[in-house]
């Protein structure tokens, strides 16, 4: 025989006998993308460990460390559930981030209306005023502690004149955000330190897992679940998201890398928090529900008398470090709602940011003469007064089969996510009713 009868014609997308599909060739392309390497997976790391690091602030911290202080080991179980709870809100964040053609809050408008995308970005933004105190009294305290004799009312005033420069100025956020995660990633080693040199009662932490509603405690637990179940943060993931313009393809590798991780290692601080508050300052809770001089002991155990400096500056990296994020997301989420952009440079996002800032500092004077412990915890109490429409907009938006596609909810995604919703609004009324009768 010759060649021209041996021969075979190449193999061509299309349908047939010994020939590839369009399908198959897809396919295979898109798992070759899939298959990243660990660093190119590392790549991925973003929105959710934003998210993470915003709810790990003065806020968490304050709440975290008076319920073991008051109530030893029994609340660790509300930051497991809180945590979990997280994951999945911030998986449907994500997901919106990916199909979203331009943003989470413009794609609420054309499917549920106008009205609902401004109810979305209000709520977010009311949100943020109520985090802008506990970040502004932490700024002010920290400081007012690393350096004693001077007024946490004044340091607030320069962290805040400091955070706007920031703003301005964004070519040294950069420089500023590393020097804040070194300072913060201290505090948590510490924390991880001081939760074995304290020698805990791992068996009574332990216990702790078991849902137990200690008298007294309601407004210390709403606020523990106001900054862990961060709705406000798992609702602007979608925005770093798209930001940063993740595919489908990536969705898998975000979650193993991003969402998980990212929202798992705060909820384990905060738990380690509770566990050394426990600990080293018992369940009495002495003086530390009116001052943080209390709550700076907790480093003795690993650092002796240097912990409460550590504790000090730790404490004022959290807090400044969640003010930048904070007032950017707010003031975004403002101007995306009244229809001026989804970006953080518009002119309504920059008014809105400096208001957030202003808010803080204007709250941090008017009681000035409160203890600042109680009043970190009450601002983080009523952030759950907004998070029940939050998490029902994200609910629904993760369940529109002509947006989300292959990555709408499925029914165990919406199981959780209802629990989620079903506890924000029932601390929600026991809080408005907390107000109501108080």
């Amino acid at each position: 025989m010759s060649d021209r009868t041996t021969q075979r014609p190449p193999a061509t997308p299309g349908t047939g006998h010994g020939r590839i599909s369009t399908e198959t060739v897809r396919s295979i392309v898109d798992s070759h993308r899939t298959r990243r390497t660990f660093w190119r997976r590392l790549a991925l790391i973003g929105p959710a460990f934003v998210a993470g690091a915003w709810q790990f602030g003065p806020g968490n911290l304050t709440t975290a460390m008076n319920a073991g202080a008051l109530y030893g080991y029994t609340l660790i179980w509300v930051i497991i559930v809180s945590t979990i709870l997280m994951i999945f809100l911030t998986d449907m964040s994500v997901r919106l981030g990916i199909r979203t053609p331009v943003s989470l809050i413009s794609s609420i408008k054309d499917s549920l209306g106008t009205w609902a995308g401004v109810v979305a970005g209000l709520g977010v933004f009311l949100i943020t005023l109520c985090f802008s105190v506990g970040n502004a009294v932490g700024s002010g305290v920290g400081l007012s502690m690393l350096i004693p004799g001077t007024s946490p009312v004044m340091w607030t005033v320069i962290c805040t004149v400091l955070v706007g420069t920031i703003l301005l100025l964004k070519k040294i956020y950069g420089v500023v955000e590393k020097i804040l995660i070194v300072i913060v990633a201290l505090m948590a080693f510490c924390f991880v330190a001081s939760a074995f040199a304290s020698n805990p009662d791992w068996a009574a932490a332990g216990a702790g897992l078991i849902p137990v509603v200690p008298g007294g405690s309601w407004l210390l637990i709403i606020g523990l679940v106001g900054t862990n179940f961060s709705i406000n943060a798992a609702f602007f993931a979608s925005y770093g998201t798209k930001a940063r313009t993740r595919t489908e393809t990536e969705y898998r590798d975000i979650t193993i890398v991003d969402t998980i991780p990212g929202i798992v290692a705060p909820g384990i601080m905060t738990a380690l928090v509770i566990v050394v508050a426990a600990s080293v300052l018992g369940q009495t809770g002495a003086d530390t529900p009116g001052a943080f001089t209390g709550l700076a002991k907790i480093f003795e155990p690993v650092a002796g008398p240097v912990g409460a400096w550590i504790f000090a500056l730790g404490f004022f990296g959290a807090a400044f470090s969640s003010m930048i994020p904070n007032c950017i997301a707010g003031g975004t989420m403002l101007s995306d709602a009244i229809g001026r952009g989804a970006s953080a440079e518009t002119l309504a996002a920059r008014l809105g940011s400096a208001f957030i800032l202003a808010f803080g500092l204007g709250i941090t004077f008017a009681f000035a003469g409160t203890s600042p412990v109680q009043l970190i915890v009450i601002a983080q109490a009523l952030t759950v007064l907004f998070a029940p429409i939050l998490a029902a907009l994200i609910i629904v938006m993760a369940n529109n089969r002509a947006l989300m596609g292959p990555l709408r909810n499925r029914w165990w995604q919406n199981l959780a996510g209802g629990i989620g919703l079903i506890a924000v609004v029932a601390l929600s009324i026991r809080l408005m009713v907390s107000l109501i009768g108080g």
